[in-house]
Formats: C-alpha cells, sequence, structure tokens
C-alpha cells in the first residue's frame, strides 16, 4: 500500500472544511491535527476572506527592510555599468566609492545580485581545463615600480579601411601601469623602437623587460637575441623571456590584453588614427580610472612612478674587466679567436663581446652581462637552451 501524500495547504483545507461541516469544537479539531487555536483561528479567517486562495503560502518577506539598497544607489550603479559594461562588481564599487563617497555602498554580492535583477550579466560559459597542472614561470616577488616591464604585440585585426593593425603595449609589472598602447601597420624594429625611445624618454629606464619569443624582440639567433634585445642590453636593461608557447609565462600582460580587446575592437575603427584614439582612452581609463582588484582596488597611476634611470640617446661604450679578452663582432658576425674565426651572431655586427676564461682553454663568452655560451679550443657552445636571461649595466 503506498504512503499516504499530504502538505500543509492540504491540511489547512481538511481542517477548515471539517470544521464548517462537522459541530466539533475548535479546541477539538485543533487537537485532531496538532496546532495551536490561534493558528486555526488563523486559517479559519483566512479561508472566509479569501476562499482557498487564503490557505496558500505566503511571502515571509518583510514589508520595509532597513537594509535594502538605497534606490540612489541603485541607479548609480546601474548608470556605471551602462558605461563600463565589462567591469564587475568589486571594480564598479571601487569606482563608486571615489565618486561619491558620502553613500553608503552594498557588499559585491549585492551588486552582484541587483546586475542580474537588471539582466546585465550574460551567463559565463565554462572552459575546459586540462587535467594535468601547467608549470608557470612567475614574475617573482616585485617590490616597486620599474623594476620588471612586460611587453607585448597583441594578436592583429584588421580595420575597417582592410588595413592590419598590430597594438604594441609596455606595463610596469609591479603597478600594472599601462606605459604604451601603439598601434603599429607591422611588428619589425623600423616601427617599435621609436615606440620605446618615447617612452624610456617619458618614464626612464626599467630593470628588465619581459616578453615573448616573438618578433621584434625574440628571435632564432644566438640566445634569441635581436636588434631591440641588444639595444635593451647595451642601456642596462636585463631581458627576461617566457618559455615558446607558454603565454601563461606572461600571464599579467595577457590578461590585460583580454580587457583591451573587449574594450577597443568590439567593433574596430575604420583607420588607424580613430582605432589610436580608443587605445589612448583605455589608457587613460585603464591607469587612472579602473580600480584593480590585485592593487587593493587601486588604479595604477595611484602607485606608479617615473624611474630615477634617465634615458640618453647615445648608448654607452661597453666597459668590460680589464682581464677579459675583447673582441669586435665582424659583419658575418664572426670573431677572431686563436688564428680562426668563431661565428655567434648577426645582430651582434659591430658591437663589443668580451671572454673570460673559466677553465684551461675554456672561455665564457659575453655580451654586456649576458653570457652567450663557452668557447672551446676554437669550437663555440651556445647557451641557447636559456629561458631566462637576465642582464645589468656593464661592468
Amino acid at each position: 500500500m503506498p504512503w499516504r501524500q499530504t502538505d500543509p495547504v492540504l491540511e489547512r483545507a481538511r481542517f477548515v472544511l471539517e470544521h464548517e461541516r462537522s459541530g466539533l469544537s475548535i479546541s477539538e479539531l485543533c487537537r485532531r491535527y496538532g496546532i495551536s487555536r490561534p493558528t486555526g483561528y488563523q486559517w479559519i479567517r483566512r479561508y472566509r476572506a479569501e476562499g482557498m486562495d487564503g490557505l496558500l503560502d505566503r511571502s515571509r518577506r518583510p514589508l520595509e527592510s532597513p537594509r535594502k539598497t538605497p534606490p540612489e544607489v541603485v541607479e548609480k550603479l546601474i548608470a556605471l555599468r551602462a558605461k563600463k559594461p565589462t567591469w564587475g562588481p568589486k571594480k564598479l564599487l571601487a569606482r563608486l566609492s571615489r565618486l561619491h563617497p558620502e553613500l553608503t555602498l552594498p557588499a559585491p554580492s549585492t551588486v552582484s545580485a541587483i546586475l542580474k535583477r537588471r539582466g546585465l550579466v550574460e551567463p559565463r560559459r565554462r572552459r575546459q581545463r586540462p587535467a594535468e597542472r601547467v608549470l608557470v614561470l612567475p614574475l617573482g616577488e616585485l617590490e616597486g615600480p620599474n623594476q620588471v616591464w612586460t611587453t607585448d604585440f597583441k594578436g592583429e585585426f584588421r580595420l575597417g579601411s582592410g588595413q592590419l593593425c598590430y597594438p604594441l603595449t609596455i606595463a610596469d609589472g609591479w603597478s600594472r601601469f599601462l606605459v604604451a598602447c601603439q598601434g603599429l601597420t607591422t611588428t619589425r624594429y623600423q616601427l617599435a623602437r621609436p615606440v620605446f625611445t618615447r617612452v624610456f624618454e617619458e618614464y626612464g629606464l626599467p630593470e628588465r623587460i619581459r616578453s615573448d619569443n616573438g618578433a621584434p624582440v625574440g628571435t632564432h639567433a644566438l640566445c634569441g637575441l635581436s636588434r631591440l634585445s641588444v639595444w635593451w642590453l647595451k642601456l642596462g636593461i636585463g631581458v627576461e623571456r617566457g618559455r615558446p608557447a607558454k603565454p601563461q609565462d606572461n600571464g599579467r600582460h595577457e590578461r590585460m590584453h583580454r580587457t583591451l580587446k573587449e574594450e577597443t575592437t568590439r567593433p574596430v575603427a575604420a583607420l588607424m588614427s580613430s582605432q589610436q584614439l580608443r587605445f589612448d582612452a583605455f589608457r587613460r581609463e585603464y591607469n587612472e580610472e579602473r580600480p584593480h582588484e590585485a592593487l587593493g582596488g587601486s588604479c595604477p597611476a595611484d602607485l606608479y612612478r617615473a624611474s630615477a634611470r634617465p634615458f640618453s640617446s647615445e648608448t654607452p661604450g661597453l666597459d668590460y674587466p680589464s682581464h677579459y679578452e675583447r673582441r669586435q663582432v665582424r659583419l658575418d658576425g664572426t670573431i677572431k679567436w686563436r688564428g680562426g674565426r668563431v661565428f655567434l651572431s648577426e645582430v651582434l655586427v659591430g658591437e663589443p663581446v668580451a671572454l673570460e676564461e673559466i677553465e684551461d682553454d675554456v672561455w665564457a663568452v659575453y655580451f654586456t652581462q649576458l653570457r652567450l655560451g663557452t668557447l672551446r679550443e676554437g669550437r663555440f657552445n651556445a647557451k641557447q637552451a636559456a629561458v631566462v636571461a637576465p642582464a645589468g649595466r656593464p661592468s
């Protein structure tokens, strides 16, 4: 025999109908149904006033809620969200607290609920994560601005005119300050160097620059050197690179690129000049208005300060220790050694390198503070496997 199914509404209906049809007292009926007399009278009154609808459960929501978000705050949140559709609750609250410090703002979870009720949140598609964990090379503990700058080209895209645009971005790793965002027509060295020259003149020199292995920073030459990275080394800037095909090694920069794409390329502009205006507006907002969660809600411009290392258009000469053997790289990328020639790289043509004897007839080959490899009996073993190649000022 199956169990008898019932529910509170059905029991209430049975109670009031039995009261209407039988001659039992309220006290007796309440004892049978296991309820108090005030409860019994309550359901009888509701039934006589509203019929069967009066027996349904009513909302327990209070008529007034002192902790309810004021309409003024809700309106300002919705208006700010309309201007910044990619910002989440934390960024909206941080920005609103700056604009209106007199307001009492709700928790991020409350803002999220408000946005969902207004239909302003799109459900996020879950990405399939690889089962194995991926090793990531972190930037390390940064202690202040200009310790490490990160740079990369955001993937190219076509403008409305059909012209390709390659955004070159440079950022400070500690403060996330976006130093530059320049749209270029190619990734060639001839266009990238003037951008770095401009930012070096304005903000000074960082200690190191981290990038991926793509042009114009990385090449297939010795230690991945390029004309651009050779110039940095001569300026006393260390060069760091992530592993090939591992964008997570420059993860902070890649995350900024995702925001850059959302804010400036949907849709793209018709001309490069118009697109650059979008990049400039994004950079100003990213640095001065957009709160950054990793910075405790502060903006990058609140923390960033220009470098104390000034830039000079005249590249300083390389002064190696006196016990090093100096050689000049020839037009074919070689140096003279023990009556023969040893090939290094064509990107070092005209540059001085130095050799230090570290064992009997084994020499370490340096360009600035970067160790290129070892030279043994006229054979050069390149240091091609280096993932990170730090460098400092020439000693």
